[in-house]
């Protein structure tokens, strides 16, 4: 486990940024731009700043990695939209980043507040990002929006334009498939 902030290629934080990046795109704006694309523009705005981040733990560099995020989404909706800049938007993209990211720690519901226990939190959300990606989209999708953007099974169902029914099945072997990969990597076991 790396010890430090920046001991860790950018390169391993795609589906952490992934992730995130899924949780933030409107129907819009996903029709216009793929996440890939703006994971990509993300790493690469990271390698050119690394040398400005001062960050001394994993959870800090994750906060600076989802402000880089915000700045990156928030241009291209600018690109996509006639309006100028609003400072506001990034300043709520950002927001929205950020309770995304803190409903990604409540998901692990890891009670950790030493220094260790901060660490191993961040080891477990980025494992938790790459076993994400692992599954199957319709189970993601349905995890994504019900645990990490809160939504009620019913709003759920809605958004996915299934019963109620299929989105719980769905939800339950999303996240025991979830849960047997988290295992099969060492994480989340005592």
């Amino acid at each position: 486990m790396p010890s430090r902030a920046g001991d860790r290629p950018l390169e391993e934080y795609r589906e952490y940024l992934r992730l995130l990046t899924r949780m933030q795109l409107g129907a819009r704006l996903r029709s216009k731009v793929d996440e890939s694309d703006i994971v990509q523009q993300t790493v690469l705005e990271a390698h050119r700043s690394e040398g400005q981040f001062k960050g001394e733990s994993e959870t800090e560099r994750l906060s600076w990695l989802r402000a880089i995020l915000a700045n990156v989404l928030a241009g291209a909706a600018r690109q996509y939209a006639t309006q100028a800049r609003d400072a506001g938007r990034e300043r709520s993209l950002e927001a929205d980043l950020n309770l995304s990211a803190s409903r990604l720690e409540r998901a692990l519901a890891a009670d950790q507040t030493s220094p260790s226990g901060i660490a191993v939190r961040a080891e477990e959300i980025l494992a938790l990002a790459k076993s994400m990606s692992l599954i199957p989209e319709e189970q993601r999708e349905v995890i994504e929006l019900h645990h990490l953007k809160g939504m009620p099974l019913a709003e759920v169902a809605a958004c996915v334009g299934k019963t109620r029914p299929a989105v719980a099945g769905l939800l339950f072997r999303g996240l025991r498939k979830l849960r047997e990969l988290m295992g099969a990597d060492g994480i989340g076991q005592s």
